[in-house]
């Protein structure tokens, strides 16, 4: 089997054993790689023996080193290219409602509990055979990122439509036993997994604390796209509120209980229900901010910060328009009443998403089709949108409308502004070339 080595980086403890590229890494510590998981835990100590195979010759390593050098190898193996993909036929999953014609990496499922700990990935464990669990274990994986929508494994299984769902807790368990950590996501759809439900998710997740670190609450996404697909509803204003106040007692009660809130409902909560967001100290350590929780709380805070501590550019008078989804559109529009510069009217322009449903209100998911059908007729000095609308090159929208063809399809030019407070402040500001 064996791992191939791409790259040995000089001078490091690698190069120092006369490791080559070519070389094919076939043991460490005794131990048969399967992954980079494997060749960064086995690498980890102080002493160990690793075997390569070169040229068709096996050779010995004797490997001394301080335990927090690293080895120094680049290995011929790159997980993310190739997740493992997911089973699940999960009633709100939102590639299931994804229009057909985009591009093909958008269509991937993937369940990689490597993913999970290497990118912070939420997975659900039903797709992770008991020989890979017990890799976990042994590997002292921590944290994971896990997707438990309910505790419940009769509504589990009817959620995710697959059997293996309800071997939930039990693992968690194990978890926890091994000293672990994990933090949790609930993906809430009405009438499946709210209410009395989520009260049992919530108390029985809450008994694994401190292994279970946090759960994030997230409303359920649904696209126009649901044909032959389970009926769900959407939240709506009354159901976020509903929500909020259904979660608040139980975040009262487990700062008194644990010193932690432990629960927290994502931004898009108080987004739709047109509620304040919590203060800085409430998301404690922000722990589930790549899940949408607390990130519209530092942007505010990073706005409001650049506001008082950066200065103003002399510009003339002008008119800026801020497209974004329609969820953050009011609380946009109230930042930037408050902190425009004198001489600058930013009109945040809230686009409907008419390529996915109008149901999907978040920024990331404006497509350039739509992005342009609805500022085509505004009359601005300058449009400006959130990085996050745009793939991580940069260049392309959902649809693969590029962002010169929107730019030409504008009446005035077209800004990216990164995802930041700072970023915007500097935009309407007029700082840094704007």
């Amino acid at each position: 089997m064996g791992i191939g080595i791409v790259h040995v980086e000089p001078h490091s403890v690698a190069d120092r054993l006369g490791i080559r590229v070519g070389d094919v890494l076939e043991t460490i510590a005794g131990e048969e790689l399967i992954d980079q998981i494997d060749y960064q835990a086995l690498t980890a100590g102080e002493r160990f023996d690793l075997t390569l195979l070169r040229d068709g010759a096996e050779l010995t390593l004797h490997v001394r080193k301080e335990d927090w050098q690293p080895l120094g190898v680049v290995l011929d193996q790159d997980i993310a290219a190739a997740p493992r993909p997911c089973a699940n036929r999960c009633v709100f999953c939102f590639i299931d409602q994804m229009p057909p014609g985009m591009r093909r990496t958008l269509y991937v499922k993937d369940d990689d509990w490597r993913l999970s700990l290497m990118m912070g990935n939420y997975i659900t464990m039903t797709n992770m055979t008991d020989a890979e669990f017990d890799r976990v274990l042994r590997r002292r994986v921590s944290p994971l990122y896990i997707s438990v929508h309910a505790t419940d494994p009769q509504v589990r299984t009817a959620m995710m439509k697959n059997p293996r769902a309800a071997e939930l807790m039990p693992r968690l368990r194990r978890l926890k036993e091994a000293g672990l950590r994990f933090h949790c996501q609930v993906v809430l759809c009405p009438g499946w997994n709210d209410g009395a439900v989520l009260d049992r998710t919530l108390a029985e997740l809450s008994a694994l604390w401190p292994a279970a670190s946090s759960v994030a609450l997230v409303p359920v996404g649904l696209t126009r796209f649901r044909e032959k697909l389970e009926k769900l509803t959407p939240y709506d204003r009354a159901g976020a509120a509903a929500l909020l106040d259904q979660a608040e007692p139980w975040r009262a009660r487990f700062l008194r209980e644990m010193g932690t809130r432990f629960v927290f409902p994502s931004d898009e909560f108080y987004c739709l229900s047109g509620r304040d967001l919590p203060p800085d100290e409430a998301y404690e350590d922000y722990p589930q901010i790549e899940n949408g929780v607390g990130m519209l709380r530092l942007y505010r805070d990073a706005l409001y910060a650049a506001a008082e501590d950066a200065p103003v550019a002399r510009t003339r008078p002008r008119e800026l328009v801020l497209a974004c989804g329609a969820s953050l559109a009011p609380l946009l529009q109230r930042w930037c009443d408050e902190l425009a510069p004198a001489g600058t009217r930013v009109r945040v322009k809230p686009i409907l998403n008419r390529y996915f449903g109008t149901s999907i209100t978040v920024t990331g998911l404006i497509t350039g089709g739509d992005l342009v059908e609805q500022l085509k007729d505004e009359r601005a000095d300058a449009f400006l949108i959130a990085r996050n609308m745009l793939r991580a090159e940069g260049d392309l929208f959902l649809d693969d409308l590029s962002l010169t063809d929107a730019q030409a399809a504008l009446p005035a030019p077209l800004r990216v502004v990164d995802n930041t407070g700072e970023a915007l402040w500097q935009a309407i500001a007029g700082l840094e070339g704007w």
